[in-house]
């Protein structure tokens, strides 16, 4: 598929064979853009976002993560989180990178890495009710794909959700890209 650019960003799309886009690819590069410009990314630059299976997950989840079965999304960051601005609740940044100091050819575009989504993990979890992360939302499969987009999109750029504070501000910040009233009815 060809790059999708919204500026300043790159967005390059790969849809996996025998899975179908359920959300269109312009519509998850324009979110994948929202989401690198609510957390300061450094630009331009490009992602990639890669929509497959259980079975690639699966295999991405045993060999990157060590863990058995299928997840719905996977990060593949290419920068350290110090390369992105200090966010609420953060609890290892590191020390700060300038992306100009990255290693990459000249005259091109920083790539700050892949996101990886089984769309048939988000299907599954829309129709069981489960979705939106760990808010238990009922929601279409579309919606729970920009979701999962939206997250990973985050988890590229150094956010996490293992500590609680963080993980909240996660959750704030994906509600607010995507435009959405939180778990707990606020509005975003």
């Amino acid at each position: 598929m060809r790059p999708i650019y919204v500026p300043p960003w790159r967005i390059e799309p790969v849809l996996r064979d025998g899975v179908k886009a359920i959300v269109p690819f312009r519509e998850l590069a324009t979110l994948a853009a929202r989401a690198l410009d609510a957390a300061g990314a450094p630009a331009p630059a490009s992602l990639g976002i890669v929509l497959s299976d259980d079975d690639e997950l699966a295999d991405l989840n045993a060999e990157h993560m060590g863990s058995d079965g299928p997840t719905d999304v996977l990060s593949f960051p290419l920068l350290p989180p110090g390369a992105f601005p200090p966010h609420p609740g953060q609890r290892e940044r590191g020390e700060d990178v300038s992306p100009d100091d990255v290693p990459r050819p000249p005259r091109t575009r920083l790539h700050l890495g892949d996101v990886v989504v089984s769309v048939e993990r988000a299907i599954d979890q829309a129709e069981r009710g489960v979705g939106g992360q760990l808010s238990d939302r009922r929601w279409a499969a579309a919606d729970e794909l920009r979701l999962l987009v939206t997250h990973g999109v985050l988890h590229v750029c150094g956010w996490d959700h293992e500590a609680t504070d963080e993980g909240a501000a996660m959750r704030a910040l994906e509600t607010r890209v995507l435009g959405i009233a939180d778990a707990y009815g606020s509005d975003a």
